[in-house]
């Protein structure tokens, strides 16, 4: 059975992250490689700089920018598919110096889990508690932190056992739920792909078959139905002058046929009268599916409006809260407009106030600052110019989440986690819809 030709195979989105050298570059290349993933030029050319170095250097196959190779170091985010008979991978491994942590922000965004590698060697350091921190603060589910370099501990079941306790013990701090460790070698193989012989005391299985296993399903918002108007279909022949069709992807939840929804910011009711895929009806459409819905009423609606069931609100308002990474050498500056778009929807925004900013190394919260610098972490309050409609990030990753952009340059600044609201905004007006 080949994965590949069987698209509806589950997909698991994964990143890896931990501090320099760790060996994130060499483990992704040992997944592909057992896994009979690499071209047969891949092979050829690691075979023959083996030959040519002596040193089976897998790290190559992801870190492709000339840069990296001579450094040593990953710097950008590099994207890596494959897929084995059980499930589809896309995994980015992500920079581990404190300089590119905007870089592993992007590349970890959109995971559904995410490897943290720890040297056995160093044990827990600061680096390792950072990465973990921004996975926990960008909401991903699962985490799995593979012990690396076990060859060079002798696979030492009590040193395996000292990390797993100090990261037990310091993951009290984090919101996630599903932590599961793994003692490997990225350079030999041991307990990647198969269980090694050389640690008869680790019970779990390997990290292939955790990857293959781990329950994802249920990491997809399907409880609140969040629907951004991206396009408003009005065809141009008279043999369909009455069809008005809303189209995009739905955010989050579940929408179905008949649905009492309401259309915000306007708060003007309605009913799902149809659903479409490709032209075709369907009776509903759930979380991460592009889609196309027609209401019973006429009702004004336009890119950027959301559509929501009427018995689950999400917020409205134009002040929010929200933990930011700063992505550009030019720092933060406090009250200067700059651009935010959140879902299908762009309007200006400005920063009225940095309540906190992070201690990376220590994680502690530094108060009294004025703004944000490059790859810096912080809570802050930002008014925009038409209200936003939204979640918590922690409880709808899709609807709470943002960019701001330049309005100069049009480079992209800052990526924004909302956060629940220290004050609750007013519910949405509702009215009848008007025809």
């Amino acid at each position: 059975m080949n994965a590949k030709h069987h698209p509806h195979i589950e997909l698991l989105r994964f990143s890896t992250s931990g501090s320099v050298d760790d060996g994130k570059s060499t483990l992704i290349g040992r997944l592909l490689y057992d896994c009979k993933q690499l071209f047969d030029d891949q092979i050829s050319a690691l075979e023959e700089a083996t030959l040519l170095s002596g040193d089976f250097n897998l790290a190559n196959i992801t870190d492709g920018l000339r840069a990296e190779r001579e450094q040593g170091i990953t710097i950008d985010v590099a994207y890596r598919y494959f897929a084995t008979p059980k499930r589809r991978f896309i995994v980015a491994d992500t920079p581990g110096h404190v300089q590119y942590t905007r870089n592993m922000v992007t590349g970890a965004s959109t995971a559904n889990l995410s490897i943290v590698l720890i040297d056995a060697r160093k044990g827990l350091i600061e680096q390792s508690r950072r990465h973990a921190y921004i996975a926990s603060l960008l909401g991903i589910p699962h985490l799995v932190v593979c012990i690396n370099k076990m060859d060079l501990v002798d696979y030492s079941r009590e040193r395996y056992e000292e990390i797993v306790a100090d990261f037990q013990d310091f993951s009290t701090r984090l919101d996630i739920h599903d932590i599961t460790f793994v003692p490997i070698s990225a350079l030999k193989g041991d307990n990647v792909v198969t269980l090694s012989e050389k640690t008869p005391w680790y019970n779990g299985p390997p990290l292939l078959g955790l990857l293959e296993t781990v329950h994802i399903a249920n990491d997809a918002n399907l409880r609140d139905p969040r629907f951004a108007v991206q396009y408003v279909i009005r065809p141009r022949s008279d043999e369909h002058h009455d069809f008005r069709g809303f189209s995009g992807l739905v955010n989050s939840g579940v929408f179905e046929v008949g649905d009492p929804v309401i259309a915000l910011p306007s708060g003007q009711r309605s009913r799902i009268k149809d659903i479409q895929f490709g032209g075709k009806s369907r009776q509903s459409a759930c979380a991460r599916q592009s889609t196309c819905l027609l209401l019973e009423d006429e009702i004004d609606i336009s890119r950027g409006n959301m559509i929501v069931r009427q018995d689950n609100l999400p917020y409205l308002s134009k002040e929010i809260e929200a933990m930011v990474c700063w992505m550009h050498p030019q720092p933060l500056q406090l009250r200067k407009k700059y651009l935010i778009k959140h879902t299908t929807q762009m309007s200006r925004a400005m920063v009225e106030m940095v309540d906190h900013r992070i201690d990376i190394q220590t994680l502690h919260k530094e108060l009294d600052v004025e703004g944000l610098k490059l790859n810096e972490i912080g809570r802050v309050r930002l008014k925009t110019l038409k209200p936003l409609i939204y979640d918590a990030y922690r409880k709808n990753r899709s609807t709470g989440s943002f960019i701001l952009i330049d309005e100069a340059t049009h480079h992209t600044v800052a990526a924004g986690m909302i956060q629940e609201p220290t004050i609750i905004p007013p519910v949405p007006e509702i009215t009848d819809y008007v025809i």
